[in-house]
């Protein structure tokens, strides 16, 4: 493994890069662990932060030009931010359901799925991984993302709970 790939790109590019990493190694942290205690919200910020991150630097980057100078991966940070705000408005809305489902959703689609493209054979990440023409490396990550896709999508949050004394989801209305 060689990170020369990524380090001899430009600052874009690595910007780009180490946000992603960081965002696909700190997002299971977030989702996986108890909801509402102080590593979820460290590993929640840091993920969103890191992102937000990927989403706006990946607008500069215009290397597969299909559509001009852009490729139809230039939609998918647009997408990565309505997906943010929907789930940070869900949160403070005390929404949790919503909240959990759409970063769970968010990591998978854009991690998992947009993720896996990077590794095609003759892209940085594979070269990083693999040395750069290994549809083997390709696959072993497919399915890596796979099973790590089951995992989370097994984990979201499947009720609204009705609330607790330290978290009300709702306000109680008096009885009569």
């Amino acid at each position: 493994m060689s990170f020369e790939p990524i380090t001899g790109s430009g600052l874009l590019i690595q910007i780009h890069t180490w946000a992603s990493l960081l965002a696909f190694f700190i997002g299971p942290v977030a989702i996986l662990r108890r909801r509402r205690d102080w590593l979820h919200k460290l590993a929640g910020y840091l993920w969103v932060t890191a992102m937000a991150v990927s989403a706006v630097t990946a607008l500069g980057i215009f290397e597969i030009r299909l559509i001009g100078p852009l490729s139809p991966i230039h939609a998918l940070p647009f997408l990565v931010g309505f997906m943010l705000w929907r789930a940070i408005r869900a949160v403070r809305a005390k929404e949790m359901v919503t909240h959990g489902r759409t970063m769970t959703q968010l990591y998978i689609w854009s991690m998992g799925v947009a993720g896996l493209f990077t590794l095609l054979p003759n892209r940085r990440m594979n070269a990083v991984l693999f040395g750069g023409d290994s549809w083997a490396g390709f696959a072993a990550g497919a399915l890596v993302m796979g099973l790590l896709a089951l995992i989370l999508w097994r984990a979201q949050p499947r009720v609204q709970p009705r609330g607790d004394a330290h978290f009300p989801l709702h306000k109680v209305q008096p009885s009569r």
